[in-house]
């Protein structure tokens, strides 16, 4: 399995899955304050990815418990406990620069889809290595492990 399709799987699903995400945290975070809305929507957008990522990305031929186990660790460290935190700090930098307007938006909501996007930016990078190392690690064939099988006998 080529890293670089792998990886390109992983982008395309990411996309869906962050659309996903940040359209609900938007929807809700006025109402539920951006904690609890960013739990709802990186919830919601994990079920999404726990799926598609298994099964299409990392080519599993099922999903698991373990699988899911591992998956709920390791993406519930990013999203639950990582990004929330990344909002905040990005908040904090983005309300150091200057006011930012549009007709349609006003300044707070520009600065709350740049953090929370700029959030799943920096998060990317840890789930891809998440996923691909510790929930569905690439293990080679045992054919490919062991090598060519001499003509006329078995591999030791």
């Amino acid at each position: 399995m080529s890293h670089r399709a792998t990886a390109l799987r992983f982008g395309a699903v990411g996309l869906c899955n962050t659309a996903i995400d940040a359209v609900l945290f938007v929807l809700l975070h006025d109402h539920l304050g951006i904690t609890v809305a960013n739990f709802v929507s990186s919830s919601a957008g994990m079920v999404f990815s726990f799926v598609v990522n298994g099964l299409f990305t990392f080519r599993a031929d099922r999903l698991t418990l373990r699988h899911a186990a591992l998956f709920v660790a390791t993406t519930g460290a990013v999203m639950w406990v990582a990004q929330p935190l990344l909002i905040h700090a990005w908040l904090w930098v983005l309300e150091q620069g200057p006011d930012v307007t549009l007709a349609s938006m006003g300044a707070g909501d520009v600065r709350i889809w740049g953090a929370k996007l700029a959030s799943i930016a920096c998060c990317l990078v840890l789930n891809f290595a998440a996923y691909r190392f510790v929930v569905w690690p690439h293990r080679p064939d045992l054919a490919e492990e062991r090598g060519p099988v001499p003509a006329g006998g078995e591999s030791e």
